[in-house]
């Protein structure tokens, strides 16, 4: 136990000590799905990234974690203070961008129609997307665990589940409806109240935990260029 807890903070100090593109070429090493597993724990969902069936080196890595920084800017550029952006892990150990839109302002509670000022959010974000067109997408969405009245528990979660994949089905329709190919978003799923962020026994806490994630990652079109690059 005492030499995984000491390999874990030997972990986090190299993140620490890197430049975001030394990270990247860091993760995309063979060493790099280990540490890249940490951080995702952490940070991001291991589950996304594009299937391609070995390791990605390291000058590839860099390579990638320099592109997928110029899209976290960009983000961030786009969405001011409308959502959250930030630098995740993928499954493959890669860089990624994870932009985090708050349910109370993409919607009316209970509901998964869009409001007017989550079309004008989202209609920023579709421009990013159609300039990073080599990135896949993954929008993931998310409730608390409030039950809905006159229902069981397990009912309120199978509600809160179906509530929280329209969600999630309505912003990528949305996306779509401006032009995102939909060949680029590659998984539009429900959670439900799975993976809270934080407390549900407070209001702030659920209030957090009601959320739309969409990540950006490196597509399997980009890891292949990004590789032929570094060789």
């Amino acid at each position: 136990m005492k030499t995984k807890i000491i390999s874990l903070l030997l972990c986090v100090g190299m993140l620490f000590a890197c430049n975001n593109t030394q990270k990247g070429a860091g993760i995309g090493a063979g060493g790099g799905a280990v540490l890249g597993g940490i951080i995702g724990a952490i940070a991001g969902n291991t589950a996304i990234g594009a299937a391609i069936g070995g390791a990605v080196g390291a000058g590839a890595g860099a390579i990638i974690g320099n592109r997928m920084d110029k899209a976290k800017k960009e983000t961030q550029q786009a969405m001011q203070k409308t959502a959250q952006v930030e630098t995740v892990t993928d499954a493959n150990g890669l860089e990624a961008v994870k932009v985090t839109f708050d349910s109370g302002i993409l919607f009316q509670t209970g509901k998964a129609e869009l409001s007017a000022s989550a079309k004008t959010s989202l209609a920023k974000f579709a421009s990013v997307l159609k300039n990073n067109s080599d990135c896949d997408v993954s929008i993931q969405g998310y409730t608390d665990n409030t039950g809905w009245k006159g229902s069981s528990a397990a009912e309120s979660a199978a509600k809160n589940q179906a509530l929280s994949l329209d969600r999630a089905t309505s912003v990528s329709s949305y996306l779509m409806g401006l032009t995102v190919p939909a060949s680029q978003i590659k998984e539009v799923k429900g959670f439900g109240e799975q993976n809270p962020v934080a407390d549900n026994s407070t209001a702030a806490g659920q209030a957090q935990n009601r959320r739309v994630e969409v990540y950006m990652y490196a597509s399997e079109k980009m890891i292949k260029e990004a590789q032929n690059q570094a060789q």
